[in-house]
C-alpha cells in the first residue's frame, strides 16, 4: 500500500498532533514488521530483583514480596506454557512505597528496534533543550538503510527530525532508526547516554543487546523528568501511541487505558516497554522481552501485561 503525500500528512497530523511533521512523500511496507538487527541471548536465571533507588529519583522504593508472589507464579507459568524465554520488569510510578518487581530482568536480549526507544529519548531531551531543531533536517546516507516501512530514501533526500521520529516510532522503520542515531553521533554515543541514565547492561545498536530492567529504568529516568521534563515528553510521547504494533503490552490492559511505548522484533524475537499512564491505581513502567517464539510472543507479551493489570487492580 502507498501513502500520498497527503495521505500521510493526514496520518502524521491524526497520531503526533503535538509534533510538527514536514510531509514527505512515502510509502509504507505494509507485508513486514520485522527488522533485521544482531544480537545475543544469554542464559536466563530466574530471580527477582529491584532496580535500586536511584532509578526511582527522590521516590522510595519497595519490593514486596508477599503482594508480587501469585504475580510471579502467573508469569511464571505463562513463560513456562509458551515454550520460550522471557525477561519482565514492572515499576510502579506514583506511589509513596512503589513496587520494583523484575523476573529474569538482568537477562540479556536481542533489543531490535527497542534501541530506537533510547535514540528517541535522546533526541527529546536535546528538543527539549534547544540543541537540536526537530525541524531541522537530516540527509540520507547509503549506510543508513535498512528494509523497513518506507522505500523513499535516496542519496540528496533529507527528511525532517520530526518526520524520522515518526516513522522511527508509529512504524519503527529500521532506516529512520539509523539515521536518528547517527545524528545523535552514533552508538557509542547513544550507549554512553544510555548508561548514564540507568541502562547499564545494553549496547544498542551495536551489539543491539539490552535487558527488561535496563529498558524499564531508562523509562523511570523520562518519566521523573530527568530526560528533559514536560518539554520533551510532550515531543516523545505522541510518537509512541497508537503504534502500527499493538498486540503486545497494549492489549493487555483495561480499555482506554494510554500505552506509551515502544516494540520490536526480529527472528524469533519480539519485545515491548511501555509507559502505562492510567493503570487502575496510577502510572507504571511494564517491560517484556522474548525470545524463541517469534510472532507468539505478542500472545505472550500480551498474557504478562494482563496479569500485571490484574496485579495492579488488586493493590
Amino acid at each position: 500500500m502507498r501513502l500520498s503525500r497527503i495521505a500521510l500528512a493526514s496520518i502524521a497530523v491524526a497520531a503526533v498532533a503535538c509534533v510538527a511533521i514536514t510531509p514527505v512523500a512515502a510509502h509504507p511496507r505494509i507485508s513486514t514488521l520485522r527488522e533485521s538487527q544482531s544480537g545475543t541471548v544469554s542464559g536466563l536465571p530466574t530471580s527477582i530483583t529491584t532496580l535500586g533507588a536511584n532509578y526511582l529519583s527522590t521516590k522510595a522504593s519497595a519490593l514486596v514480596p508477599g503482594q508480587t508472589a501469585a504475580l510471579t507464579t502467573s508469569v511464571q507459568a505463562a513463560i513456562d506454557a509458551s515454550g520460550g524465554s522471557a525477561g519482565v520488569t514492572l515499576i510502579e510510578l506514583g506511589r509513596t512505597a512503589p513496587v520494583i518487581w523484575s523476573l529474569n530482568g538482568s537477562a540479556v536480549f536481542t533489543a531490535a528496534s527497542t534501541y530506537k526507544l533510547a535514540a528517541l529519548m535522546m533526541e527529546a531531551q536535546s528538543v527539549a533543550a534547544g540543541k537540536t531543531d526537530p525541524n531541522g533536517y537530516v540527509c540520507y546516507q547509503d549506510d543508513d538503510y535498512e528494509s523497513g516501512w518506507f522505500d523513499d530514501y535516496a542519496d540528496g533526500v533529507c527528511f525532517t527530525r520530526n518526520e524520522l521520529a515518526l516513522r522511527a516510532g508509529i512504524y519503527s522503520d529500521n532506516t529512520a532508526g539509523h539515521m536518528l542515531v547517527r545524528d545523535l553521533g552514533g552508538a557509542d554515543a547513544l550507549n554512553a547516554w544510555a548508561a548514564a541514565n540507568g541502562a547499564t547492561q545494553s549496547v544498542f545498536f551495536s551489539n543491539n543487546t539490552s535487558t527488561s530492567d535496563d529498558l524499564a529504568a531508562l523509562w523511570v529516568a523520562e518519566t521523573s523528568g530527568r530526560l528533559g521534563g514536560a518539554a520533551a515528553q510532550s515531543w516523545l510521547y505522541p510518537l509512541l501511541i497508537h503504534t502500527r504494533t499493538e498486540s503486545g503490552i497494549p492489549a493487555g490492559v483495561g480499555a482506554g487505558t494510554t500505552v506509551v511505548h515502544k516494540t520490536g522484533t526480529v527472528d524469533d524475537i519480539a519485545d515491548d516497554s511501555a509507559l502505562v499512564e492510567n493503570g487502575p491505581h496510577g502510572a507504571y513502567v511494564v517491560t517484556v522481552m522474548t525470545s524463541g517464539l517469534g510472532d507468539a510472543g505478542w500472545q505472550l507479551i500480551s498474557s504478562i501485561s494482563s496479569d500485571v493489570w490484574t496485579f495492579e487492580e488488586s493493590r
